[in-house]
């Protein structure tokens, strides 16, 4: 299995991270991984699965956080043996991230966690590619220091940056399309999260809300301005999904997005 580079990448297509927001049971991320991998194996678009093995920022306490973290991991890691495909998966503190590179090949910061010095640092050592993904409060510009402080730690590290939109007011998230090439002129890959920008955050209801129907629009904004990946996180049922439905693409729609969006990438290369 071969993890994107702008090297690799070229003029060819877009690549995709995307999967369930949680791994919520080894049938359904076998199931999302089969159906995925063979709609981007088909369209030639490098894939990588996507799975959180554990959910640490959780508005209530009763809310969903994971299946067992080993668990979890090893059916990550059991779906990228299968398929041949490289996994991505959330860490949230120092001590996670020898334990889950030992089962997945990108380790990913979360939005609220990019400035955490010795995270980036321990992601960093593990020898694994890190996607760090910008915070709501920072600036594309700012994340250079970001991937400062992994390069630091391993200056072989392969580095992704990956948009999820800036917050406006308490409860909504704003895309500024100009966080991607201010992100792209750090020479790393720079990937935009098409739903976890569209949360709306901060409900007194204690659950996120979203705005799926507005998918398509950000990832072919995304792909027009030049977004070297996409990222989606989808689901067969966004409404029974454990965490993050109300703003999942449901997976019988992934394909026809893709498709348009490969159109828009051969039209701007």
């Amino acid at each position: 299995m071969t993890l994107p580079t702008l090297d690799n990448l070229g003029k060819g297509p877009f690549f995709l991270m995307a999967g369930s927001c949680a791994i919520e049971s080894n049938d359904l991320a076998f199931e999302i991984a089969e159906k995925i991998d063979g709609i981007t194996k088909s369209m030639g678009i490098p894939y990588i699965f996507k799975g959180s093995y554990r959910k640490a920022n959780r508005t209530k306490i009763d809310s969903f956080t994971g299946i067992g973290d080993i668990k979890a991991l090893e059916i990550l890691q059991a779906v990228g043996k299968h398929y041949s495909l490289p996994t991505v998966t959330d860490i949230h503190e120092s001590a996670e991230a020898a334990m889950a590179a030992a089962y997945v090949d990108v380790l990913q910061i979360p939005a609220f966690l990019c400035r955490q010095t010795d995270l980036l640092a321990a992601a960093a050592q593990t020898g694994k590619a890190v996607n760090i993904k910008k915070g709501q409060f920072m600036s594309g510009t700012s994340m250079r220091f970001a991937v400062e402080k992994v390069l630091h730690e391993n200056p072989e590290a392969v580095v992704y940056l990956t948009d999820r939109g800036n917050s406006f007011g308490y409860g909504d998230l704003v895309v500024d399309y100009r966080n991607l090439p201010e992100m792209s002129a750090m020479n790393v890959p720079v990937i935009m999260d098409c739903t976890h920008s569209l949360q709306r955050p901060n409900q007194t209801t204690g659950v996120t809300g979203g705005q799926p129907a507005l998918i398509e629009t950000i990832a072919k904004a995304a792909i027009a301005v030049g977004a070297d990946g996409i990222f989606i996180e989808t689901h067969p049922n966004p409404s029974v999904a454990k965490s993050d439905g109300a703003n999942m693409l449901p997976l019988d729609q992934l394909e026809g997005l893709l498709e348009k969006l490969l159109r828009v990438r051969e039209a701007i290369v």
